[in-house]
């Protein structure tokens, strides 16, 4: 160990992560040395806790616990109050990199913002360290799987230049230090099938590997800087993600020189020897993935490490590798430096959910907005219209706009809230929820207070607040609740409290509308339970602790016959641990009810809103949902469910001018309204402020601009088998068949015309780059977003190639009658395939036409030019 490297391991003698009085950091040698010297330090045993995703404090050598396992995908997540914009495939659709630069920004200010303030409450806990493991880049290649709504889509161009500039967004732009830490997920071939992601193994062909599923993860590492890849649970070839020589070796330490550290997705260790048989125990899988690469693990198995060691499975100098890898990025974020010399040390928790950050998630949301059907101009609707229906199960429902991994909103604006507020004040809006999300899953509105009462007959239920989550002795004070929907964020209900141990019990009676089958549900991040006169009806998690903190759970009852006019005693208990602190009472009545409702509402009004879709109890992560084509978080069919389906049918008979408002993570097969119904919008899950982006739309205040990052298709039968990952057949570079809504498509408001297509030279060397331009002028009556699109095709090579290939992109703003002209780079190695013979990348002389337009269907303008030799 160097003298330098002493005299900062005894100034970093402190218990705290940010020493107060150590020396300014621009005077310490760089991070990787401190770590080596620290890491120098430790026993074997030491080292190994600190391989683990909950890694110990090491008190004699000044290092506090540190939980590595964070969350940011569309905004801090699952750690109480934060801004949630749009879900990630909802970021893609607005093509504008910049933007999602701008949010990732915003999203890694609240990081800051929370973190210091965990530490200054001196916590550690999950979701509030500064390592996020945001973004899930890998391709959208089938609309069925059900993470795929996490992701930027099915184009590897596309999703790499959003990923770049989340990652930097997240990383900051300091010199010396990381604002937060990026982690790009899952690496990699790794979509799907949910319920075999723990024991499936990937065969594909090596072009596509490195053609389709490698190159966004390449841009977040070389261009983003990403200093963190998250191995995947799957295998590759035979050889499991965490434990592969080619993927974390040769590709990402060999080929793309990465310095960063490995995690492991969660459980992944234990899958190579428990499902995937690769090793024979926990110690053998620990030493192959720690050998190959894998740094940090989230789970148990590398307790097993030192075990490892001693029996010869690997080397402790493997082990001091991976270990300054962590602690170096633990250094470079300033973890181990005086505050003052940390630049985003002092972001205030007023940062979070601030005016400009909301404003800020309503603008993406607006961007993100695909406009794909609007026939005879329905759109947009005028805002004095005298009366409009609002019907759909996804119409009123805050948590779909949430999508997954996200965080708690302040103010969640639904389509029918944001409706309520653009009309003018003589226009009537009544809604109706219409129909179940599919059949056999409940769908749930809020319990209204008209059919709750308090024992002393006040609409509502009396509220018991007690000091502590057990609820023993006299509550702290009492109140009456008109309904159970509390969100105290990061705090409890009364100032003074403990805003990580209270409770609180409702209690009254429940009076039913109508006779007939009932679901109820609570919806919360704490524990909670329900009963129904001395009969617990619906239960989750209570009197365990709640590990996961902020993750919003729903757990609803088995379907329970009502009598319309009995009073039945209900009561609620929610008890919080720490973390974020919400719960709401749902229900949902008689399917007759709901559809009654619906006809009703639509009869009387003079234009229709239906809000239909997805949500994330039908699409996400490992779900155990099994209802209407929906499996183990999958899809097995790709059109509405039934219920759904029924409900817009039965509307339109009315013959109502209809627009239809999608919720959905995925593509979604709605064949028969692209030919019923006049106008049709695309809105994801929209995050916090979607309502209100989405009535910005319907009555102009806002153009839409937002195109498909995935292609729509008409029917599962056009799609390769979903455990085939050969890319033959998928997306829109490969599959040959009519597509419903084509990948890059979305109308507008108003009409861009193309023309004088140009490049810089029609002969393009293989060692030069190309310029091409275009001129897009708006010729309508609106101002507007055009999203020019460059493709290319190969028209000689010697090897198959894809049928289009996405090569540039930009979002350009113009006003009517304006012209601009949109350049692209575009280099000759953007040209290349993968040649496996030589194990390289190859430019091959030939023919290639450039094509420019507004989708990959709608090409206005093409040339050819000639590309180079390839170098030898």
């Amino acid at each position: 160990m160097t003298i330098i490297g002493a005299i900062i391991l005894i100034v970093l003698g402190g218990r705290h992560a940010q020493a107060q009085d150590a020396g300014p950091a621009v005077h310490s040698p760089p991070f990787a040395e401190r770590a080596r010297d620290l890491v120098a330090q430790m026993t074997l045993e030491e080292k190994v806790s600190q391989m683990k995703d909950v890694a110990a404090a090491i008190p004699r050598l000044g290092i506090p616990a540190y939980n590595w396992w964070n969350e940011a995908l569309h905004g801090v997540a699952r750690s109480g109050l934060a801004t949630v914009f749009p879900q990630a495939i909802g970021l893609a659709a607005t093509w504008n990199d910049s933007l999602v630069h701008q949010m990732a920004t915003v999203v890694s200010d609240e990081a800051r913002a929370k973190y210091n303030e965990a530490l200054r409450h001196d916590s550690r806990e999950r979701y509030q360290g500064l390592t996020f493991w945001s973004p899930n880049i890998n391709i959208f290649r089938d609309p069925r799987w059900g993470r795929g709504q996490e992701t930027y889509g099915e184009d590897p161009f596309l999703s790499g230049r959003i990923a770049v500039q989340f990652i930097r967004g997240m990383q900051g732009d300091d010199p010396t230090y990381l604002k937060t830490i990026s982690t790009v997920k899952h690496f990699a071939v790794h979509s799907g099938p949910e319920p075999s992601r723990h024991t499936f193994d990937a065969q594909i062909s090596e072009r596509d590997l490195r053609e389709t599923y490698l190159p966004q993860f390449r841009a977040g590492i070389e261009s983003g800087g990403a200093w963190s890849l998250m191995c995947a649970y799957n295998r590759l070839g035979g050889s499991p993600a965490c434990g592969s020589d080619l993927l974390l070796k040769t590709v990402l330490r060999g080929d793309w020189h990465f310095p960063g550290y490995v995690v492991s997705d969660c459980g992944a260790i234990d899958d190579i020897y428990e499902r995937h048989k690769v090793s024979a125990n926990a110690a053998a899988a620990s030493a192959l993935a720690v050998t190959a690469g894998t740094d940090l693990e989230c789970g148990d198995s590398y307790n097993s490490l030192v075990n490892a060691v001693h029996s010869g499975l690997l080397t402790e100098s493997t082990i001091d590798s991976s270990v300054t890898r962590l602690f170096t990025a633990r250094m470079k974020l300033g973890m181990f430096d005086p505050p003052d010399s940390v630049p985003w040390s002092k972001v205030p928790y007023s940062d979070v959910d601030s005016p400009a950050h909301k404003a800020l998630a309503r603008e993406v949301a607006r961007q993100s907005i695909v406009l794909l059907r609007n026939q005879d101009h329905l759109l947009p609707l005028g805002k004095t219209i005298r009366s409009i229906a609002v019907i759909g199960p996804n119409a009123d429902d805050p948590e779909v706009q949430m999508g997954n991994y996200n965080g708690s909103s302040s103010d969640t604006i639904t389509p029918l809230q944001g409706i309520r507020a653009a009309v003018s004040r003589h226009t009537t809006v009544r809604y109706a929820r219409g129909s179940a999300l599919a059949d056999g899953l409940p769908a749930f509105d809020p319990v209204p207070s008209t059919v709750l009462a308090t024992p002393h007959g006040h609409r509502g239920l009396t509220a018991d607040i007690y000091a502590s989550r057990t609820m023993d002795g006299k509550p702290l004070f009492t109140r009456t609740d008109s309904a159970v929907d509390a969100n105290w964020h990061d705090g409890a209900p009364r100032t003074g409290m403990n805003a990580d141990d209270f409770g609180v019990r409702w209690s009254g009676t429940f009076e039913p509308p109508v006779t007939g089958i009932y679901h109820l549900a609570l919806r919360g991040t704490v524990r909670f339970q329900l009963r129904l006169d001395d009969s617990v009806v619906v239960r989750s998690g209570f009197g365990q602790r709640n590990v996961e903190s902020a993750t919003p759970r729903l757990a609803s009852s088995a379907a329970i016959e009502l009598a319309a006019g009995k009073n039945y005693r209900i009561a609620i208990e929610a008890a919080e641990s720490y973390g974020a602190a919400d719960v709401q009472l749902l229900w949902q009545p008689p399917a007759e009810y709901l559809e009654a409702q619906s006809v009703a509402v639509a009869r009387d009004a003079d234009a229709v809103v239906m809000v239909l879709g997805l949500s994330n109890a039908l699409e996400g992560e490992e779900m155990r949902v099994q209802v209407d084509g929906f499996t183990g978080g999958d899809r097995t069919r790709i059109d509405l469910p039934d219920a759904q389906q029924q409900l817009l049918r039965r509307v339109m008979a009315l013959g109502k001018p209809t627009v239809l408002v999608l919720l959905n993570g995925s593509a979604v097969a709605v064949n028969w309204a692209a030919a019923h119904v006049p106008a049709i919008i695309e809105g994801w899950y929209p995050g916090e402020a979607g309502g209100a982006a989405i009535a910005d739309v319907l009555f102009g205040d806002y153009n839409p601009a937002g195109r498909l990052p995935v292609t729509f298709y008409r029917n599962v039968a056009d799609l390769p088998p979903f455990d085939d990952y050969n890319m033959a057949g998928r997306t829109y570079r490969f599959f040959d068949g009519p597509a419903l809504f084509p990948f890059g498509f979305g109308l507008s408001y108003t009409t861009f015309a193309y023309d004088s297509l140009r490049v810089s030279s029609d002969s393009l060397a293989f060692d030069a780059t190309d310029t091409v331009r275009v001129n897009v002028t708006n010729t309508g009556s609106r101002a507007g977003d055009e999203v020019v699109q460059l493709y290319v095709q190969h028209l000689g090579s010697s090897v198959p190639r894809p049928r289009e290939d996405l090569r540039g992109f930009q979002r350009v703003s113009l006003t009517p009658g304006q012209t601009k002209t949109v350049a692209f780079s575009l280099p000759a190695s953007a040209l290349a395939y993968w040649n496996s013979a030589t194990q390289g990348w190859s430019v091959e002389s030939e023919p290639v036409r450039l094509e420019v337009g507004a989708s990959s269907a709608d090409i206005r303008l093409d040339r050819v030019i000639r590309v180079g030799a390839a170098k030898k």
